[in-house]
């Protein structure tokens, strides 16, 4: 045997540089393509039939499934899009991603691709540090796109030679003689193969390669195939891990739509592989059978391959696509809810627009006051910071940094379906109310954030093991109930304003002074603690970054019953000349 620790090593590095080119032609292609991409993914899922085209279009740009899939929980994950609307994407995705086998077999085999990859490098390496900024996206796309297939020549170049290397071909062999149990077995080695390298691509050029090579037969080769389908559902289902229940449906739903789909091939596979040869033949008779082992036959095998892939996936949706109810339903019984992940949703306008403005304006509304019932938990996340144990400290983080990203998709949405309701002819008093929900989406956003940034600042202060005296903890925890008070009249003036009554204004202003007084008096007892070496420095900058940022809410919730009320009071002074 010939073939030795460093020829493995190098065709380690061969593998490498392919993955390297497929992620950089990839992310070429998304910037060229921008946040139309996004736009396209979201707005095109009004049915199952258009999602499934905007997969199949969005993975064949981005040429990464894992992209599409990805994108697609973090929008269930957003309550941006349902689990019945993300299905028909991931179906048009695992179609789109055909395409990537496709585009290796014809230009890695059936032509010599390796000397207009270089020349395509050279070409556009100059617009990476001149032009526009979408010609340079546009270089990357392409550069990326000669590295892809200047590592699949090096894995051609790198796979053990079989004449050289009989004896590891014999062990390979081996395993091909158990009949149906050896497709079984190369279906496990296929989403082996894909889960090791995280990425489908990767693992489908290995094995075209060694069908290429003579390594595999055909219909291991199409066993691999099969195994990748299931393999590429990892990725997704590890994005879904952080991700709340209906994120956790959509991966699991991909990953039972693919093994379902292998499953049943598994007792057609050789049908169904004698139909891609006779097709194959119909189309070029002198290359001879897929199944055959002459060079030619074997670069007709590789296009046969990317048939049988893209055939499989088309007839798997096919047959498929009538049962996606009963699927998310299983799938819904499977993966169960609780009441932590039942909230927060985009509950009124995910469905579009209402026959008339008003009543659109009056969704939007009800969108906001969840908003702000979402506040009022990160302010209960947060204050159980300072009165529990770690193990509980650890999840309130958690439930803060998760809730704080809901709260910037939740700010997006809203003001999308706002402007899109500006478009329509509206009266003058429609537009200012529009404008003050602008404005008031836009607060409760800032809140979330500030929310966040302190709870980061806690988390420092636990890695840093620096403790506030009793005190002070109970300064702030006085602090954060009067934010709390005021919170809970900004929810209540929300509930009067849907219900068309007069907003509480002279009570937000005696809240936002208390809010304010507090604020000083808390600032005297912290120069007071320093001057007297109660806590260190580095404990005065924590307390004094908590009273400062618990102020700036108190502001921005007053910001809010102003918008609410269509009032802007410029000063406090004034607040109390008109009392």
């Amino acid at each position: 045997m010939t073939y030795s620790f460093f020829d493995f090593l190098q065709l380690i590095g061969a593998l490498g540089i392919f993955i390297f080119g497929m992620k950089i032609f990839s992310d070429g292609l998304q910037k060229v393509a921008g946040s139309r991409l996004r736009s396209i993914l979201k707005g095109m899922t009004t049915s199952r039939f258009r999602g499934l085209l905007t997969g199949f279009g969005v993975t064949s740009i981005t040429q990464s499934s894992s992209t599409t899939t990805v994108m697609v929980v973090s929008f269930v994950n957003a309550g941006l899009i349902t689990l019945l609307e993300s299905t028909g994407v991931i179906m048009g995705a695992n179609i789109g991603t055909t395409v990537t086998a496709w585009m290796v077999s014809i230009f890695g085999f059936k032509m010599s691709i390796t000397p207009v990859a270089i020349s395509m490098i050279g070409l556009f390496f100059p617009f990476m540090f001149f032009g526009k900024k979408k010609l340079q996206n546009l270089a990357e796309a392409m550069i990326g796109f000669g590295i892809l297939f200047i590592g699949l020549e090096f894995i051609k170049s790198g796979v053990p030679n079989i004449q050289e290397n009989p004896e590891m071909f014999a062990m390979l062999d081996s395993f091909t003689e158990f009949g149906f149990l050896s497709i079984v077995l190369f279906v496990i080695i296929g989403t082996a193969l894909t889960l090791v390298t995280q990425s489908s691509s990767a693992a489908m050029a290995i094995t075209l390669v060694m069908l290429f090579e003579g390594w595999i037969n055909f219909p291991i080769a199409a066993a691999m195939i099969l195994g990748e389908n299931i393999g590429t559902t990892v990725t997704a289902n590890l994005a879904a891990i952080v991700g709340n229940v209906h994120a956790k449906r959509a991966a699991r739903f991909h990953f039972i739509f693919n093994a379902f789909g292998v499953v049943w091939m598994l007792f057609l596979i050789h049908p169904f592989l004698n139909g891609i040869d006779f097709t194959m033949q119909y189309f070029d008779p002198t290359a001879g059978s897929i199944f055959g082992d002459s060079q030619a036959a074997r670069a007709s095998a590789t296009l046969g391959l990317s048939l049988f892939h893209t055939v499989f996936n088309v007839v798997n949706v096919i047959l498929l696509i009538g049962f996606v109810p009963q699927i998310v339903s299983f799938v819904e019984r499977m993966q169960k809810a609780d009441k932590s992940d039942m909230a927060f949703r985009l509950q009124y306008i995910s469905s579009g627009m209402m026959s008339s403005p008003e009543l659109s304006i009056a969704q939007a509304h009800k969108e906001i006051e969840l908003f702000g019932k979402l506040i009022e938990k990160i302010h209960y996340s947060f204050s159980g910071l300072f009165f529990r144990k770690q193990k509980k400290q650890e999840k309130f983080l958690k439930k803060i940094e998760k809730r704080e990203q809901i709260t910037d998709n939740i700010e997006l949405e809203v003001s999308d379906y706002l402007t899109k309701i500006s478009s329509d002819t509206l009266s003058d008093e429609a537009t200012i109310r529009i404008r003050s929900m602008h404005s008031m989406i836009n607060d409760l956003e800032r809140i979330g954030d500030l929310y966040f940034q302190m709870s980061k600042t806690f988390e420092d202060m636990m890695e840093l093991e620096v403790a506030l005296p009793k005190e002070a903890v109970m300064e702030v925890s006085d602090y954060l109930d009067t934010v709390l008070k005021a919170i809970k009249l900004m929810r209540k003036n929300m509930e009067n304003v849907n219900g068309e009554l007069n907003v509480d204004l002279e009570a937000a202003i005696e809240l936002e002074n208390k809010i304010n007084e507090t604020r000083d008096e808390m600032k005297d007892a912290h120069y007071r603690r320093l001057e007297q070496g109660i806590y260190t420095s580095q404990a005065g900058v924590i307390f004094l970054d908590y009273i400062t940022r618990l102020e700036k809410i108190g502001d921005h919730i007053f910001n809010i019953q102003e918008a609410l009320a269509g009032k802007k009071l410029k000063t406090h002074s004034e607040m109390l000349v008109g009392r």
